[in-house]
């Protein structure tokens, strides 16, 4: 009687059904909206620009040349858009002397251009045109400058660790935006899977697609005349979400929803071929070439030491990594806690007997399509804000090791999905610390072939070989 309740519990009234389609994606929309607001306004409080600062530490040498150079402060300036470094300059025939630089930039935050100077001042003033010229075109422009980087100051006043262990905590944080990246494209896999008892490979495609709505989506910040990064990521993650959970609905849509089929094969065909639709779609659209955004909030934060090695952590990792989490747990929260996850559990437990309880399978089916969809645009999203920029054809690897990751956590288990997207992420790190990285993919797949053999259901599946008719 519990799970007859249950199910009638989810059957939506006449009254009810004209509840939106994408409930739930707006659901888990708001949440990663908000929790984005969150992170956003934490790295409000970052003062400095990491790239600004290299490029304003770099003309230190030029300025004082055949000097040692050692950074003590950097701060924002007086003026908007600068910087000012505070350094000793050591000469060998002179005492140490106690100077200053004051960067000044032509934009900030996304900008294309943030990086460019266009003014600089010492104590003993400001430098004339002709000679900021100079030091642009034949200094900083050229590799001589871009090595000349003293580097960030190093009185960091943090705990003492030992060698070994401060490496390894280096990696695992490194590793901690990867693994967001897979946990969620892996969620995406076990939604689908877990519903249809079919595997979408076109996960990897939308995540390039909802890569290439968060670029447009902060070009359009940009064009508008605001350079924020706040901003330009909420307008990214906006179009990003929208942009994988539209392209998921309909193409999951034609390829999983009417390819009805006793085997499972057909509508894996199909799926490759949206992929494969998918990526030239994109070459077309955004052109072969991949567009960048600068870097943001990639100042190094000091968290531990061992001698001179400084174990840090960025902004943009601590938000990336912190975005993923929170969606992961609103995920969960979304299938335990509300119509749409009691729906899709009646659902995947026995669709006859969800059916005859009113549960309408076509529209739950374009529901579960548009919600993993919108999590394998946020991973795009992710995937920019963290490294950047996302090329056409470059969704395939990330789609294809989220799979694996779903395999070995148990492709169909939303938990499962997740500890596998930790698990590959992790293992992938330790892989490229310890071990040739030249060989870290092939020992994946020996790894995806031992799960295979020894526990097919994955770590969070049955153990038993066919845990459902595939």
């Amino acid at each position: 009687m519990t799970g007859e309740h249950d199910c009638r519990e989810h059957v939506p009234d006449e009254s009810r059904r004209i509840l939106p389609l994408f409930t739930p994606f707006l659901n888990l929309a708001l949440l990663a909206s908000l929790l984005l607001g969150l992170c956003l306004l934490s790295a409000c409080g970052i003062s400095t620009d990491a790239e600004q600062a290299r490029v304003c530490r770099s003309v230190l040498p030029a300025l004082n040349p055949g000097a040692a150079i050692t950074v003590e402060r950097i701060q924002a300036g007086l003026a908007p858009r600068s910087l000012r470094v505070e350094y000793m300059a050591q000469f060998p025939d002179r005492p140490i002397l106690q100077r200053f630089a004051i960067c000044q930039f032509v934009a900030e935050g996304l900008s294309a251009k943030k990086a460019e100077l266009e003014g600089l001042a010492t104590e003993e003033g400001p430098l004339s045109g002709a000679s900021l010229y100079l030091l642009k075109r034949y200094y900083l422009d050229t590799p001589e400058g871009s090595a000349g980087d003293p580097g960030s100051p190093l009185g960091a006043n943090v705990i003492e660790i030992p060698e070994g262990a401060a490496y390894w905590l280096q990696q695992i944080l490194v590793s901690l935006p990867r693994t967001a990246i897979y946990a969620l494209l892996s969620v995406a896999f076990a939604l689908v899977f877990g519903l249809s008892g079919r595997i979408n490979l076109a996960f990897g495609e939308l995540a390039a697609v909802g890569s290439a709505a968060t670029i447009a989506g902060a070009s359009v910040v940009l064009g508008f005349g605001a350079s924020s990064p706040v901003l330009g990521l909420a307008a990214g993650l906006a179009a990003a979400l929208f942009a994988g959970a539209i392209h998921s609905a309909v193409g999951g849509y034609f390829t999983i929803g009417r390819v009805v089929s006793a085997s499972p094969q057909p509508s894996l065909i199909a799926t490759v071929g949206f992929s494969l639709f998918l990526m030239e779609y994109l070459r077309l659209v955004q052109s072969p070439v991949t567009v960048w955004l600068p870097p943001i909030w990639s100042q190094a934060w000091p968290l531990v030491r061992a001698g001179e090695f400084i174990v840090s952590l960025t902004p943009i990792t601590v938000i990336t990594a912190g975005i993923g989490l929170v969606a992961a747990l609103a995920l969960l929260w979304l299938v335990q806690a509300t119509r749409f996850g009691r729906s899709w559990r009646a659902y995947a437990d026995d669709p006859k007997a969800a059916a005859l309880m009113g549960v309408d399978g076509p529209r739950l089916l374009v529901q579960t399509l548009a919600l993993a969809g919108a999590m394998a645009g946020l991973s795009g999203m992710l995937i920019v804000a963290q490294y950047g920029g996302l090329g056409f054809a470059g969704g395939f690897q990330y789609g294809l090791k989220a799979l694996i990751a779903a395999i070995i956590g148990g492709i169909g288990s939303i938990p499962g999905a997740m500890l596998g997207g930790f698990a590959v992420g992790l293992f992938e790190t330790l892989w490229s610390a310890y071990l040739p990285i030249e060989a870290r993919d092939m020992a994946l797949y020996v790894a995806l072939v031992v799960f295979l053999v020894f526990r097919p259901g994955g770590l969070l599946g049955f153990r038993d070989p066919t845990p459902r008719p595939v």
